[in-house]
């Protein structure tokens, strides 16, 4: 509701928070008011992860993932009274950076899956509750050059999709991901080979979810994940975008269901595959 706060995180570990209503109401096809203009940050400065919280419970959870492996779980509650200038959110180790965070339960399941095709699934009990101001611990142990590329807190039993940066992609059950310890190295969670490259989006779908795929050169995609089929966790999945020379899948976002977005245009679904040039901002 217009009530309710949208909690802003910084790739450098800062968090500020808007009111719903100020954020100004547009059409589906607008174009939108840059975030910096709304919030204190430098125009630089990357938005990671943009959480909507209707009151700062004591019994929920801010889960922090960093392209590192670090993760930390603090108390909603601790970010109810964010100043103008925003707040130190997690403490970042110099050449990391935040990628991602979420509202937990405090006893979900967590994935995370790096850019080498690795993952690793871990009780989040197993992550102490830290305050603000801290690191936090190791979630899975890297090899060198490999980064963490996605973060899913489990929640509904749901299929796990994988997009690679050739454009292939593919579901697996979330039991395929056996429980391990957390700070382990992980388990195959794609044969990465020269014809998937990178890893590049870890998201939990339904049937009937959509998805939107954006390449490099500004292409866009619209598809269902009904089209993609239930793989093993190890496979390298079916191809999901044609792909122009020198093209790359760079990001997935799935689609809020229209029941999900509670009548907001966002949430009005495609009729069919679309695709389509995106509007350069530049």
């Amino acid at each position: 509701s217009t009530h309710d706060y949208i909690l802003c995180f910084t790739d450098d570990g800062r968090c500020f928070w808007l009111k719903v209503h100020e954020v100004p109401q547009a059409g589906r096809a607008a174009k939108g008011k840059p975030i910096v203009n709304l919030i204190n940050v430098s125009p630089e400065t990357e938005i990671k992860a943009m959480v909507p919280v209707r009151e700062f419970s004591d019994t929920q959870f801010l889960l922090f993932c960093t392209k590192n492996g670090t993760v930390k779980k603090s108390a909603l509650s601790q970010y109810s009274n964010v100043r103008q200038t925003g707040i130190k959110a997690i403490k970042i180790d110099q050449g990391d950076e935040l990628i991602d965070v979420q509202v937990t339960s405090g006893s979900n399941d967590i994935v995370l899956a790096t850019r080498h095709g690795l993952s690793v699934r871990f009780h989040e009990m197993d992550v102490r509750e830290m305050g603000r101001d801290t690191t936090g611990v190791k979630g899975v142990e890297l090899r060198e050059g490999d980064s963490v590329i996605g973060m899913v807190v489990v929640k509904r039993d749901a299929t796990l999709l994988v997009v690679t940066e050739r454009g292939l992609g593919k579901c697996s059950n979330i039991a395929d991901y056996r429980v391990q310890k957390r700070g382990g190295k992980g388990i195959i969670t794609v044969n990465r080979t020269e014809k998937t490259g990178d890893v590049v989006a870890l998201m939990e779908v339904l049937p009937a979810d959509e998805i939107m795929i954006i390449t490099k050169h500004g292409v866009i995609i619209r598809s269902s994940v009904s089209q993609v089929r239930v793989t093993g966790r190890i496979a390298q999945g079916v191809k999901l975008v044609n792909l122009d020379e020198g093209d790359l899948v760079t990001a997935v976002a799935r689609v809020v269901p229209e029941d999900e977005a509670e009548g907001s245009e966002n949430g009005i679904p495609a009729t069919e595959t679309e695709q389509v040039e995106a509007l350069n901002d530049e």
